[in-house]
């Protein structure tokens, strides 16, 4: 199971329906993992399954990350709480971005609902939906599972959103070259402290929502502070998804790493 929360952490049986329109859902079942939480004298047991989960979670995070590697594909993971404009910054990246200098395509993941992924296909890139049911994070099966759909062109970015949820998926690796972390204004500056295990697993904050910084209690450069904190080597950006402040430079950066990705 999950080691945070008891989500389960990893779910075997795993489905795809495509409708009229030929968009991929892939629906992601529970595992069947027994999930008592009378501890009492079953703690080593508990510690055994947390470790066989993300042991074969990081086996197959190993596969993609081979199969990105093979093809020159930019692979990022998105995390963030809920609300903090995930979706919206993905497509103003893809409206935006040269898709001859940089074509994404992009893997949703939500508890329920295609909306996230049809947003993204209105904005211009190929998506596939993962709905992940009562689990609170994507993991590698799912993801692997999502490209034998999605078929990512060589030398594109495959763009992860994960479920939104600032605990568990730091804990699952999906075979990314960066966690890039969202947050927004509208939330706390402290979230940095709050939720350090993910600060600590991103490479990169995005500062999401900056138009509101007028009306809103948000210190930005206490969030930036507080995020150094936990990870001294975490970059930050400053972004508006719907005004476009800052996009030109976070676009350059995924420019950039799409290169190295392709060497």
């Amino acid at each position: 199971m999950c080691t945070t929360c008891g989500c389960g952490g990893n779910h075997s049986h795993i489905h795809a329906h495509t409708d009229e329109n030929s968009n991929v859902t892939i629906h992601a079942g529970e595992d069947g993992h027994d999930h008592d939480h009378h501890h009492h004298d079953e703690g080593s047991r508990t510690i055994s399954v947390e470790e066989d989960i993300l042991a074969r979670n990081n086996a197959d995070a190993a596969k993609n990350r081979a199969f990105f590697a093979s093809r020159g594909i930019l692979a990022l993971n998105f995390v963030s709480s809920p609300g903090s404009g995930k979706t919206e910054l993905l497509a103003a990246t893809i409206r935006r971005a040269d898709p001859k200098k940089l074509p994404i395509t992009v893997i949703e993941g939500d508890q329920e609902t295609n909306n996230d992924a049809d947003r993204i296909r209105s904005a211009g890139a190929r998506s596939v939906q993962i709905n992940t049911g009562k689990g609170c994070h994507l993991d590698a099966a799912m993801v692997a599972h999502a490209l034998e759909h999605l078929n990512p062109e060589p030398g594109s970015a495959c763009l992860i959103e994960n479920v939104g949820n600032l605990v568990c998926p730091a804990e699952f690796d999906l075979g990314e070259a960066h966690k890039v972390v969202v947050i927004s204004v509208t939330e706390g500056a402290d979230k940095p402290l709050k939720y350090p295990d993910m600060f600590r697993a991103a490479d990169l904050m995005l500062i999401n929502k900056i138009d509101l910084l007028p009306y809103v209690d948000f210190d930005i450069d206490k969030c930036e502070e507080y995020a150094r904190r936990v990870n001294p080597k975490i970059r930050s950006m400053r972004v508006s998804a719907t005004k476009g402040d800052g996009l030109e430079r976070w676009i350059k950066w995924l420019e950039a790493e799409l290169t190295l990705a392709s060497l």
